[in-house]
């Protein structure tokens, strides 16, 4: 790529320029987020049956009902689909969680029991589960309920024998984003069924205006961001609409609690907003107790209840911060115990159990350790519905598709593995308690067979080095705007030495630092979050950051800040 090339992006600023064309953005059209850009709705394979399905559905007022996943990306599914269905003339649509420590995750035999007697609902719609429910279908059509599958999940060898699939990623289906979380997949049934709608004249025939669904784009935007899909072109219009919309003030009173509890400016919301601050209050509430209050959340209508239901979601939030910790320092023990100080030359593939573990909160403590020893890491807990079952959550690495390593497992040991599922880069498994050992090391042997050009040395990418007439708040804005940034579109990382002005410790784990910038008198803030041993960088006189510039906001006051992703002392 000749980035001396002046057809390629001109008029941005010369190192936006760079980062956009590192990233293969070469042209005005790929920066284009308006809605006209995006994929349609028909081309997803299964959307006309699906479509086919719903107009009935809504034209007999068909009770229907949505069974959703218990995270992030499932909630906002959950809520996406019941607000487009009604606002589309759908009537009041129940929804249905499972409880994970009950019922476990999908669409299971035992939750179709619980729907019929619950719900008696005519039709089921799954929102980010469905595509490896065989027997969870096959219950419903036992008892005369329609099924209809949406999903992003990678599908089994065998499809459910559903009424309707759209799925990106089942076979045969050419739709050119496979990247679409749970909440988008929805999102795009809502838009072909409201074309259909209205081509019949249903809308004039109810006396009722056709539906703005772009006003559920603000939850679209946190779902997907919250499920760390990729941001291909697609799914960065989809947030970046998104966010259009909630810094503009256009969201729903719910989302705007979350924002306020988390301390979000909802007039600069970013995308890491959503999935560092946003997204795990969401999340504490699946992991520890019941989603149906996060989803109560997004729905409310009133700003008193919605700020009610944020309050109890920090609330769980605090709670698994707390459960995680104590988790997270015995991960780090069991590691200790590995033949070398990192486990990294022992283990390419790496499972942890404790039996005293939350299957909760397992995903994030895997999270951890794979960011520490950058391999994948599966992190296990006792099956809170079966004393002998074991539950466990992976983490990967670029270049180890998580799911594919499972699949292997599944087919070279058919008897080590009672259920799994799930992405590239996040799935989850289910173990007979005694197979753990066994399963340790097939997921090694089945890690290393993926490695083959595979960087596990964690290395970090930089954008290059930024001067002081770029460490401004004015560029940090810029690359603010420049986004959205997020999973296999990162966020710009840049590199530079810095001479130490400051340095203190915060809340016993951070460092703040006042660094002076390179050639002159100025200063700037950096912070450094969850630093080992912080003292001992006390008196520093001089380090070795890699960094993005972001925007600090501090009782209404705006100022470039270095949040800094790796720190070295340099020598004396």
């Amino acid at each position: 790529m000749d980035e001396s090339d002046p057809t390629l992006l001109p008029g941005l600023h010369p190192i936006l320029r760079r980062i956009y064309l590192a990233r293969n953005i070469k042209s005005e059209q790929a920066l284009d987020h308006s809605l006209a850009t995006l994929p349609k709705p028909e081309q997803l394979l299964g959307m006309d049956a699906m479509v086919d399905h719903l107009v009935e559905a809504v034209e007999e007022k068909q009770r229907l009902l949505i069974v959703a996943d218990y995270d992030t990306d499932g909630a906002t599914s959950c809520a996406v689909g019941k607000l487009g269905l009604e606002m589309l003339g759908a009537q009041p649509v129940a929804y249905l969680v499972p409880d994970r420590f009950q019922y476990g995750y999908g669409l299971s035999a035992k939750i179709v029991r619980l729907a019929a007697e619950k719900h008696h609902p005519d039709t089921i719609i799954t929102v980010d589960n469905g595509i490896a429910s065989i027997e969870g279908v096959e219950a419903a059509r036992a008892l005369g309920i329609k099924v209809l599958i949406t999903d992003h999940h990678l599908p089994g060898e065998t499809l459910p024998e559903a009424d309707a699939i759209v799925n990106p990623n089942q076979p045969g289906d050419d739709f050119p984003s496979k990247a679409l979380a749970g909440v988008g997949v929805i999102f795009y049934v809502l838009l072909a069924l409201r074309a259909r709608l209205r081509e019949s004249g249903w809308f004039e025939r109810q006396g009722i205006a056709q539906p703005n669904l772009g006003n559920l784009l603000d939850l679209v935007a946190l779902g997907t961001v919250a499920d760390v899909v990729p941001l291909d072109a697609l799914n960065r219009t989809l947030v970046a609409q998104g966010i259009q919309r909630i810094r503009a003030g256009r969201t729903r009173v719910g989302l705007l609690a979350l924002l306020e509890i988390a301390k979000c400016n909802p007039h600069t919301v970013v995308a890491a907003d959503f999935g560092f601050k946003v997204a795990p209050r969401l999340n504490a509430a699946g992991r520890l107790d019941d989603m149906s209050v996060g989803i109560e959340c997004l729905l409310s209508e009133e700003q008193e209840m919605a700020q009610r239901f944020a309050l109890e979601l920090d609330q769980w939030n605090r709670k698994r911060r707390e459960i995680e910790e104590g988790m997270k320092n015995q991960a780090f023990a069991l590691l200790d115990q590995l033949k070398t100080p990192d486990a990294t030359s022992a283990k390419s593939g790496v499972c942890l159990y404790d039996k005293n573990w939350h299957e909760g909160v397992v995903g994030i403590v895997a999270s951890r350790i794979k960011d520490r020893l950058h391999r994948p890491v599966i992190a296990f807990a006792p099956a809170s519905d079966n004393n002998h079952e074991i539950k466990g959550s992976a983490r990967s690495i670029p270049g180890v598709h998580i799911r594919d390593v499972l699949s292997d497992i599944a087919a070279q040991h058919p008897d080590l593995i009672i259920q799994y599922g799930g992405h590239a880069m996040a799935a989850g498994v289910k173990l007979h308690i005694n197979n753990h050992p066994p399963f340790a090391m097939a997921f090694d042997a089945a890690v290393k067979a993926h490695l083959d050009g595979v960087d596990l040395t964690n290395t970090l990418y930089s954008d290059g080095a930024l001067d002081a007439s770029t460490l401004t708040l004015d560029f940090a804005e810029q690359l603010s705007q420049g986004g959205p940034w997020g999973q296999n579109f990162p966020e710009p990382l840049f590199d530079g030495r810095f001479e130490v002005d400051q340095v203190r410790i915060l809340s016993g784990k951070h460092l703040k630092f006042v660094l002076k910038l390179p050639a002159t008198e100025q200063r700037i803030d950096a912070i450094a979050f969850f630093v080992e041993q912080p003292e001992s960088w006390l008196g520093s006189r001089a380090v070795d950051i890699a960094y993005h510039l972001s925007v600090n906001e501090f009782r209404d006051q705006r100022s470039a800040q270095l949040l800094i992703e790796s720190l070295t002392k340099c020598e004396e």
